[in-house]
């Protein structure tokens, strides 16, 4: 039984995954993405959340490049709380060739690789969107724990223009405990 299960959910993830967007137009992916300037850690600000995501605090996703071309990615928050219990996820993405490093392949579970758009990224590349085709799921990131009001706003703006509904857009609570006070020169 436990066999059939496993093989109806993985065919379920993989007809998902490969569904199209249901008639909306494409989301455009940046033009281009210097993937050495895109590793590194990025807070989650507002997402409209995966099922896994619900209730995820202090939420950070790191990339690094893995000597194969492959990004490896630890994804990490705390569940329903500062102070919950610590959850993390491991997927590899895989950048589609052809798209200027924009486009990846993101997989959780083999062989699905779920899409990821880079569908916008500042010019120094302190915020980012990655989006979905299907308008399911969208992430808005920063290099730090929080955005200024104002960028938050146009940032949500570009989501809206993208054809999601942003009533949906869940802000991700980041409350990390202020620095330990450094002991007095001497």
């Amino acid at each position: 039984m436990r066999a059939t299960a496993l093989a109806w959910l993985m065919s379920t993830c993989l007809l998902a995954a490969c569904a199209g967007q249901g008639g909306a137009r494409p989301i455009p992916p940046v033009e281009q993405v210097d993937l050495d300037r895109f590793m590194g850690d990025w807070y989650v600000i507002a997402s409209i959340p995966t099922a896994m995501e619900r209730g995820a605090h202090n939420a950070v996703e790191t990339y690094s490049r893995a000597p194969d071309g492959r990004i490896d990615t630890v994804f990490r928050f705390r569940k329903d709380g500062p102070e919950g219990e610590l959850e993390t996820m491991t997927p590899t993405g895989f950048v589609r060739d052809g798209t200027n490093n924009a486009v990846w392949g993101m997989q959780f579970v083999w062989p699905i690789k779920a899409e990821y758009i880079i569908a916008s990224l500042a010019d120094d590349y302190s915020d980012t969107i990655v989006a979905r085709n299907r308008r399911d799921y969208v992430w808005i990131m920063a290099r730090t724990p929080t955005l200024p009001e104002s960028r938050y706003r146009e940032l949500v703006a570009e989501v809206a223009a993208m054809g999601y509904d942003t009533s949906r857009l869940r802000r991700v609570p980041q409350q990390w405990p202020e620095p330990a006070p450094r002991p007095p020169l001497r």
